[in-house]
């Protein structure tokens, strides 16, 4: 696609989006605000003196979590700032009402935005208008706000997925726009590719400061360890813990062969937080361990086998079941130039403390 094509695909989806949010105020308007009233949003939240107050949406899902685990340990953290993480229990971030309460309620100087309507590739391929129609929203009313309530900074999570169907690996930050998603994901992806140009609009137009960043494959404590619907390691963490419960063969779907990049959830905690504090560019970035840390499903799948005391024996790859895309590489040439010294977690102590968390916590988890 060329630039004018370019630039008129991004003037459709910025107006699309704008209809939408004021659809959606009108209609809030029009039904006297009746979501806004459910929420947990009041007058009795104390504000501190701290340097920042960070609020992040979307902050008891598996990348927030990650967060305030690292949080938890940093002294500056401690010393300068606030945080604070939402749920959906504090309001509807679709409805610009609730979002604008949120906002005047914590008062934030620096938002990260996680939230996201989400779902598995049946429920994308399915639903494609909600989910462009509902993150679009989402996004549009917390980047407004942002705007409005002068935020210092907002940091947004955008995913792999919305890189081109067709491209050529390794993918970087400067492909994001140079080809159509996979259909099966359109909607979801255009909704996310979206917040990269609004992050450039918002910076020409008003001087916002506004960025996002771009994890691959993460893991960790707290994620959605559901079988059918969660991704691929907390998936198989959750059929180790019934194969080994049960005393049955653990039983992976396909060859094993395919590569992925994962990130330990509090790595991407850390990260986004550096992020936060210290890259000022409105150009994407990509926070995954180098190329060469790809690792294939099997060994993963033999990872969580040892980690939960499954001898190798018993795991068994069903190789009459489709493998998928065999390599997803991205590479994070920038993210090595800016942060040299950082160390990922092992995948192997990932998976150990992975497993520890679920076994733990199996009858509370997600799944």
């Amino acid at each position: 696609m060329d630039n004018k094509g370019k630039a008129q695909l991004f003037g459709a989806f910025i107006a699309g989006a704008a209809g939408l949010a004021y659809y959606n105020s009108l209609q809030s308007q029009k039904n006297g605000g009746a979501e806004t009233k459910n929420m947990t949003v009041g007058t009795s939240y104390k504000k501190s003196n701290k340097l920042r107050r960070v609020m992040v949406t979307g902050g008891t899902g598996l990348v927030g979590k990650g967060i305030e685990e690292f949080i938890k340990e940093c002294p500056e953290a401690k010393k300068n700032e606030e945080w604070i993480y939402l749920s959906s229990k504090d309001g509807d971030l679709r409805d610009p009402k609730a979002v604008e309460a949120i906002f005047l309620k914590y008062e934030p100087t620096h938002v990260i935005h996680l939230a996201a309507k989400v779902g598995g590739l049946f429920a994308n391929m399915a639903q494609k208008v909600e989910f462009y129609r509902e993150n679009v929203l989402i996004n549009d009313n917390v980047m407004e706000c942002c705007r409005k309530f002068k935020v210092s900074k907002l940091v947004s999570c955008l995913s792999t997925c919305i890189f081109p169907d067709k491209t050529t690996y390794p993918i970087d930050e400067t492909m994001i726009h140079n080809g159509p998603p996979h259909e099966s994901n359109a909607g979801y992806a255009y909704a996310k590719r979206m917040i990269d140009v609004l992050n450039r609009c918002y910076a020409d137009e008003y001087g916002c400061k506004m960025t996002s960043i771009i994890p691959t494959n993460i893991y960790g404590p707290n994620d959605n360890f559901s079988i059918q619907n969660g991704h691929v390691i907390p998936g198989l963490i959750h059929k180790a813990y019934i194969a080994k419960r049960d005393g049955t063969d653990f039983n992976i779907w396909g060859s094993g062969t395919p590569l992925r990049q994962f990130v330990f959830n509090k790595d991407l905690g850390a990260l986004t937080v550096w992020v936060m504090r210290d890259y000022d560019s409105v150009e994407p970035i990509i926070l995954s361990v180098p190329e060469q840390d790809e690792v294939s499903i099997r060994d993963v799948a033999l990872m969580v086998a040892e980690a939960a005391g499954i001898p190798t024996e018993r795991v068994i790859f069903d190789t009459t079941k489709a493998d998928g895309q065999f390599k997803k590489t991205a590479c994070n040439d920038k993210l090595k130039g800016l942060r040299p010294d950082f160390k990922f977690t092992p995948m192997n102590e990932g998976i150990k403390r992975s497993v520890k968390w679920f076994t733990d916590n199996y009858d509370s988890a997600r799944k």
